[in-house]
């Protein structure tokens, strides 16, 4: 669920705010030259989030880029007072849309952010460090943690799930897979990988509203996709699909660390799973009854 105008409002101004007065920094930082490193990210509707992410990377990197498929809210116009390059291109699918963002990057090493995510100020240090040495070049391809920032927290707790993602490589040497449902970079290879010490914050969930929307439409999503390849899901599955994922949220994620709220986040992990099985089965009846269901969902995208 969207806050409301008047918190949109708080949220913008103080977005707004932290990007005029980043380069007032106490550490000076932002008075040295901007390092030759280009970041992008895909963006729609996500005016509440995307302040805080461009403002942790604005101020340091060369260029920030904001690709944008068709907002209705104010993402663009925050992203530009904020000193972003924004540039419209119609959805075709999340690997699809970061290839095109990479194409409109003028340097070589790139850093992919998602319109959720911020660059914290350890790892903004040390990819600060990597380019005053040759150990950047040591790799072309690092690895870094993303990792889940709950609604109720202000950052990434000690033991929060996190999980490892190719965002800061050279364009020239491996690029994101053109997959319509997957956004993955995809080295050689014989490609050097390295792993970056520092973290980013992720804030994929802001409410459990949400939650269910991102799990309807993305269940949809990889339905389709799969189906295309010609995969199929066993009707045997919803017996156990269920209760694994929630055990695999609750134990294997640590969510049991968060109290109840892990039972309540392990519960919705176990449902966006089943959604999966359980349309993927629907599908297959439909089909075999000669008939076609256009799911709304399956026809908007999600960011998150």
């Amino acid at each position: 669920m969207r806050p409301d105008i008047s918190t949109q409002s708080k949220i913008i101004d103080i977005a707004e705010k932290r990007a005029r007065q980043g380069a007032l920094a106490a550490d000076g930082r932002s008075e040295k030259p901007r390092i030759p490193l280009s970041v992008f990210i895909i963006a729609k509707d996500e005016e509440d989030r995307i302040g805080r992410t461009i403002a942790s990377c604005i101020h340091w990197a060369d260029e920030v880029i904001v690709i944008d498929s068709g907002s209705t809210d104010r993402t663009v116009t925050l992203a530009q007072r904020m000193g972003a390059r924004v540039l419209h291109h119609d959805w075709n699918g999340y690997g699809l849309q970061k290839r095109f963002g990479e194409d409109q990057c003028r340097n070589d090493w790139i850093l992919n952010i998602d319109a959720d995510e911020v660059v914290t100020p350890a790892l903004r240090d040390e990819i600060l460090g990597l380019f005053q040495t040759s150990v950047l070049m040591q790799n072309d391809f690092w690895e870094v943690d993303i990792c889940d920032v709950w609604p109720h927290e202000s950052t990434a707790a000690k033991h929060a799930y996190s999980h490892k993602q190719i965002r800061l490589y050279r364009r020239s040497v491996g690029r994101f897979a053109a997959n319509a449902v997957h956004d993955t970079v995809r080295p050689p290879s014989d490609a050097r990988v390295g792993m970056l010490k520092g973290h980013m914050d992720h804030r994929s969930i802001p409410s459990i509203t949400f939650h269910f929307e991102k799990m309807n439409r993305y269940s949809s999503m990889q339905v389709r996709e799969m189906h295309g390849r010609g995969r199929r899901l066993s009707r045997s599955r919803l017996l156990y699909e269920f209760p694994l994922a929630f055990l695999k949220g609750y134990v294997m994620r640590g969510y049991c660390r968060y109290g109840w709220w892990g039972l309540i986040a392990s519960t919705n992990y176990a449902v966006g799973r089943y959604l999966r099985v359980a349309k993927s089965i629907e599908a297959d009846l439909m089909a075999k009854a000669g008939k076609s269901k256009e799911d709304p969902a399956a026809m908007r995208r999600d960011n998150g």
